[in-house]
């Protein structure tokens, strides 16, 4: 017994130092991080019990989002902490992440354990148990062991029908040969599910590294949603998103059903694309450089994304496995790629007037470019090819644009008013600054309508506020994301080893003062969304900043109003008798009722499982129809530079294929084009 004791206590001891090894970093990085936020956030709160309890609720819940892997007694043990974070935070003690580290670890081998056995187990079918669905909200930790098994015992049994109804929608097929194609599928959905366990454990390294990145994000999260903490890699990662130019291998991968990270795309002109030996469908098996490897077999995808676009890793070796079975070593070196999402191109639609179409991913920007070149300036180039088509109108998708450079937003916005203010800037000190159009002149006078979603947001609301304001431009869609807020990334201390914040730094408005904080820019015309609902905007986060106003510009020149109100009268005619719309409508309340209110129970049977599936499949069917069947009557072509372009690349070819398909079939382009071809009409040029 002696012996025993001695041997728990030893490990205890090795997991304790093995961690807090470590926690050197951690403690300065607290410390950093505090006089960090002090310093330069726009409006920093208070290291305080409130803070504390606060921060605590967001980091026990970023630890396990779902509550599968603590139980009650872990919760109950960090509930000390519940009002000590400030503590901790003020004198810069970190010992107390710890605790969290190892329970976490703890649990995560609990539950694989637990997955592992069951897999000797016969499951029952029968229905003695019982399916329960019910909202996230109502989430609860574990009272005990015995929870936790009975938990993943449903969850794999349910697992394993929805996957033999998925494959084979007969369900005579699945009774006739239920227990041999459940015997086989079995493992195979374990395997998933430990992989995922596997997944977490490895994310950013270690689970050491997760719980302290965590907290790191927890602190900054509470003060705004829209601070976090990067390290290296992940600040690249970020700062390539915003570049339409980056040191990048060319490779795209995702994860397959068995674990595998496979590339499904490669990008032309791009390092991969010009090794031979290197193809689409290909999977990883690990990355290595001079200094570090990357097994790839259970970890995620966002981990081999991180790997790759660490700035230390130029070169790599690729183990690769081609489909014939063989391995291969391949050795890359980044070299400067297109990123083909930040990449905009002009289309024209034809109906009765001809008009521009130009969708616009994301402000990006090329920040090694000395004139920082980027969005604005490659729009312009667009637009002049769409000029000399002759094009009446011009419409600009902004939909699930997240943003970006604001820079490029103001350049883009006085790409179409002749002169004036565009936004006004407030500091943290309550000092204000105001964006102005400095260029006399528009690059494009006639009509422009602007399509948004509620995943349109920051620079993207910068840019549709002020063509509202000017009365520059038709807004359409639907509200906004609702953020205006700016970040700057900026090293938490001098040694930027420690890491770095995105961090909250100041506020933007309106030329009117008004701001769509919280609140989102809304549209002159509001379409039905598929998205309704779903409360993604950034009026449902935690903690994100309040509404306000300050004092606005009173004359600045904006132009005549628009004659809004007759173009949504014509446009709310048009929806209400659209087939497609409608069908749209009873989409976003099928999903709303089986995703975010479901709350519903019934025995654990194949026919129960089978009946609950194709019941809904059914339904989206029914209701999908008109939208998948649905094709405008407009036509959708290319500009004559455009057409010389791709007429020399296969790859280019297939894919504005592809792009005119779904400009044609979009419900939202067609009816954004509607509105146009009205206020063409209703404002006719000379």
């Amino acid at each position: 017994m002696l012996k025993s004791s001695y041997f728990v206590l030893l490990l205890s001891l090795v997991s304790f130092f093995g961690y807090g090894q470590n926690n050197g970093l951690f403690c300065d990085q607290i410390i950093a991080l505090k006089r960090t936020i002090k310093i330069n956030h726009y409006q920093p709160k208070v290291v305080d019990d409130s803070l504390s309890t606060h921060v605590f609720d967001l980091f026990l819940n970023s630890l396990d989002e779902d509550k599968r892997l603590f139980t009650k007694s872990d919760v109950a043990q960090f509930e000390h902490d519940r009002f000590t974070l400030d503590d901790y935070i003020n004198t810069g003690s970190c010992e107390f992440i710890n605790n969290y580290t190892t329970i976490l670890s703890a649990r995560l081998e609990d539950t694989k354990r637990v997955i592992s056995n069951i897999e000797t187990e016969d499951f029952d079918y029968t229905g003695k148990d019982t399916l329960i669905f019910k909202p996230e909200t109502t989430f609860k930790y574990f009272n005990n062991d015995e929870a936790l098994k009975n938990y993943w015992s449903k969850r794999l049994r349910y697992n394993i029908l929805y996957t033999l109804v998925e494959n084979d929608s007969v369900l005579e097929h699945i009774k006739n040969d239920f227990k041999a194609l459940e015997s086989a599928l079995k493992p195979k959905v374990i395997q998933k599910e430990l992989c995922k366990l596997e997944e977490l454990k490895n994310r950013l390294g270690s689970v050491d590294n997760f719980v302290k990145e965590a907290f790191l994000n927890a602190y900054l999260h509470y003060q705004d949603p829209n601070s976090s903490f990067f390290n290296a890699s992940e600040k690249e990662m970020f700062v390539n998103a915003l570049s339409n130019d980056q040191l990048s291998f060319g490779i795209i991968t995702s994860k397959n059903d068995d674990g595998d990270i496979i590339i499904v795309h490669i990008t032309p002109g791009s390092a991969a694309f010009n090794n031979v030996d290197i193809e689409v469908n290909d999977v990883i098996k690990s990355l290595s450089t001079n200094m570090k490897t990357l097994e790839t077999y259970c970890v995620s995808d966002e981990d081999v994304l991180a790997f790759t676009s660490d700035q230390n890793h130029n070169t790599i070796t690729f183990k690769i496995k081609k489909q014939n079975g063989t391995l291969q070593n391949i050795e890359l070196t980044k070299t400067k790629t297109k990123t083909e999402e930040n990449t905009v191109f002009g289309y024209i639609i034809e109906d009765k007037s001809k008009v521009g179409y130009i969708s616009i991913p994301s402000f990006y920007s090329d920040l090694e470019s000395p004139n920082g070149l980027g969005l604005a300036n490659d729009v312009a180039k667009e637009l002049y090819k769409l000029q000399k088509e002759n094009i009446a109108g011009l419409i600009l998708d902004l939909r699930f644009n997240g943003g970006g450079s604001m820079k490029e937003a103001a350049d883009l916005s006085g790409m179409f008013i002749n002169r004036g203010p565009l936004s006004i800037l407030r500091y943290s000190n309550g000092e204000t600054y105001t964006i102005n159009d400095m260029n006399r002149g528009a690059l494009f006078t006639k009509p422009i309508v602007v399509l948004v979603n509620n995943y349109s947001a920051s620079a993207s609301e910068f840019f549709a506020a002020s063509m509202q304001d000017y009365n520059r431009a038709v807004m359409i869609g639907s509200a906004t994301h609702g953020k205006a807020s700016a970040q700057v990334i900026i090293p938490i201390d001098t040694n930027e080893a420690l890491g770095f914040s995105k961090m909250t730094v100041e506020k933007f408005y309106r030329v009117t003062g008004k701001s769509h904080q919280a609140q989102g820019v809304i549209p002159d015309i509001i379409l039905p969304n598929l998205y309704d609902g779903f409360n993604t905007q950034e009026e449902f986060i935690a903690y994100a900043l309040k509404n306000d106003s300050i004092a606005g510009i009173q004359n600045f020149p904006k132009l005549k109003k628009l004659p809004i109100e007759q173009l949504k009268k014509k446009s709310l005619s048009r929806i209400d008798n659209d087939a497609t719309f409608n069908a749209l409508k009873r989409l976003n309340k099928l999903i709303i009722k089986n995703y975010f209110e479901l709350d519903t129970e019934y025995p654990l049977t194949l026919d129960n499982v089978y009946s609950e599936m194709i019941r809904y499949k059914n339904q989206w069917n029914t209701i999908n129809t008109p939208l998948e069947n649905h094709s405008a009557r407009f036509t959708v072509k290319n500009t004559e530079y455009t057409k010389e372009i791709i007429s020399y690349n296969d790859d280019k070819k297939t894919i504005n294929q592809a792009i005119l398909k779904d400009i044609k079939t979009d419900i939202y382009i067609e009816e954004s084009q509607r509105v146009l071809q009205n206020l063409l009409n209703l404002m006719p040029q000379n």
